[in-house]
């Protein structure tokens, strides 16, 4: 199949949130589909009307827009396939039931809900599971059990059906996957799945193939939760006689610890967001954590997903999209599941936070200013962002890291003040007052030489001076280089600040 003909698909049910293993599914499909040239599908659907919940397509596309997950084609964008939603479609999949029960591939089953729950408690009774399987299917009434009058007249009086595929008896399924490469299953051990339903939609399975098969999909790269649908769907492409597209299925995100799928549980539990956005239920109003509003940057969301999961063959883990396209290959995807790691998520923003312009950063920390009732200079904030910016994780914290360079300590932390300000600080620290006051140069490195000159012809001690001045200045014993706060903050502001701490520490009394 050449590169032009290459078309992957993402196709979400709007039946809630979309889970981080939802996007990192859409990113492979992406990633793959930029890699060789073709095209990347974005498809709504929405067969199973009962589990709809208003509000979940929208935040779809909106967390897509996030991540910066484009698509060619897809319900907003259209595309010479549309339509890109299901229940848009629902004409067009009655004519594919049809064909398969004209040509033999599918039955109706008239069973009733009853008729089937009593079936399965009969089953259960004698501690056996019931499954709908070419053995039971030659003792319900379908239309493989009954006269073909009684099925006329069956339809004749608008009787509910299903209608059903029928799974061979006895036949080995050959199939392969690009990731977990030949697998093999016997038609005896599965059962005959519902492909119409009695409501006039289509089930997941029948409205999946047709659609890929139309809209001319040549690789579908979906979760590994949906490998047990793979042989009845080989088995409805080789019914119709259809060209099959080549699989993939990918490996499960693990919870962090333990086994299994991770979860929304996991999450709350341990304290991070499964989820790209904020969601809020519709339905109970409770409020679900996103990545985006916990402060995480999208493309360190996404260069974190992409590693859960494939890896480059080399030691990189910073990537652009552009380089995770170039570098992308469903070959070096592994096979079992990738356990989350939130400490690495951290990482990975940190990363992406240090690797921005102390400009972009300080526009995005000057609302936070702002909202703290502190006027302060783009260019100020975008100087004392870049002093502070590599003990950061998330902008958030950047106003921790920096809020003394613009506003003034009000009070002294008191373990520092206890261990830090000694008997002999207060007469220290007046003598440095009036040595920053005679200088006519206040740069960090004009401060930092005059006080260490000083400190040495006085031969005060080094570490004693330093936590001293640190603390009038800051409030506290944290901060950056100490003579490069006080060149951004200024030699007024430094005066005053100095000024107001031995005010209000005073001499500390020499103890006997």
């Amino acid at each position: 199949m050449s590169n032009n003909n290459i078309r992957v698909r993402f196709a979400p049910s709007p039946t809630g949130p979309l889970h981080i293993g939802g996007v990192r599914t859409a990113l492979y499909n992406y990633l793959f589909a930029r890699k060789n040239g073709g095209k990347c599908i974005l498809r709504v659907e929405d067969t199973d009307q009962t589990r709809f919940v208003p509000g979940a397509e929208a935040y779809i596309q909106e967390s897509f827009e996030w991540c910066g997950i484009t698509f060619d084609e897809s319900v907003s964008k259209g595309g010479p396939f549309g339509p890109y939603k299901q229940s848009e479609r629902k004409d067009i999949y009655k004519q594919y039931a049809d064909q398969l029960f004209a040509s033999g591939h599918a039955y109706l089953a008239f069973d009733t809900p009853e008729e089937l729950t009593a079936v399965r408690q009969a089953f259960e009774a004698e501690k056996k599971t019931f499954t709908y399987n070419a053995e039971e299917r030659k003792k319900l009434r379908n239309s493989l059990t009954l006269a073909e009058s009684e099925v006329k007249e069956l339809l004749n009086n608008n009787t509910p059906f299903v209608v059903r595929f029928k799974m061979p008896e006895d036949e080995t399924i050959v199939m392969n996957d690009l990731i977990r490469d030949r697998v093999e299953v016997s038609t005896k051990v599965l059962d005959d799945k519902i492909l119409f339903k009695s409501d006039g939609m289509p089930t997941y399975h029948l409205a999946n193939v047709v659609d890929d098969h139309l809209m001319e999909i040549s690789h579908v790269i979906r979760g590994e939760e949906w490998l047990p649908s793979l042989p009845l769907h080989v088995m409805l492409y080789k019914a119709f006689g259809w060209q099959s597209p080549e699989f993939a299925h990918l490996p499960l995100l693990l919870k962090p610890d333990g086994n299994g799928k991770l979860s929304k549980r996991d999450g709350d539990r341990l304290g991070f967001p499964v989820f790209p956005q904020q969601w809020t239920d519709p339905k109970t109003s409770e409020v679900s954590r996103g990545y985006r509003e916990d402060g995480y940057f999208p493309d360190a969301f996404i260069n974190m997903l992409a590693l859960l999961g494939w890896n480059p063959g080399d030691d990189r883990e910073l990537f652009n999209m552009e380089e995770l396209t170039e570098a992308f290959s469903i070959e070096r995807i592994g096979k079992s599941g990738s356990k989350f790691d939130l400490e690495k998520a951290k990482w990975f923003n940190h990363q992406y936070l240090i690797k921005r312009s102390n400009e972009s950063l300080a526009e995005l920390l000057l609302p936070i200013a702002v909202e703290k009732g502190v006027l302060v200079e783009p260019e100020q904030l975008a100087e004392a962002v870049g002093l502070v910016k590599e003990r950061a994780t998330f902008v958030t914290d950047l106003w921790d890291q920096l809020d003394f360079f613009f506003v003034r300590p009000e009070s002294f932390d008191a373990k520092a003040v206890k261990k830090r300000w000694k008997a002999a600080s207060y007469d220290q620290m007046t003598e440095l007052k009036n040595l920053l006051a005679d200088l006519d140069d206040f740069s960090a490195e004009q401060t930092e030489s005059a006080t260490k000159a000083w400190i040495e012809e006085q031969e005060y001690g080094m570490g004693a001076v330093m936590n001293a001045f640190r603390l009038l200045i800051v409030g506290a014993l944290k901060g950056p280089h100490l003579f490069d706060i006080i060149a951004l903050i200024g030699q007024e502001e430094t005066l005053e600040r100095l000024d107001n701490g031995l005010h209000e520490l005073g001499r500390k009394e020499v103890q006997k």
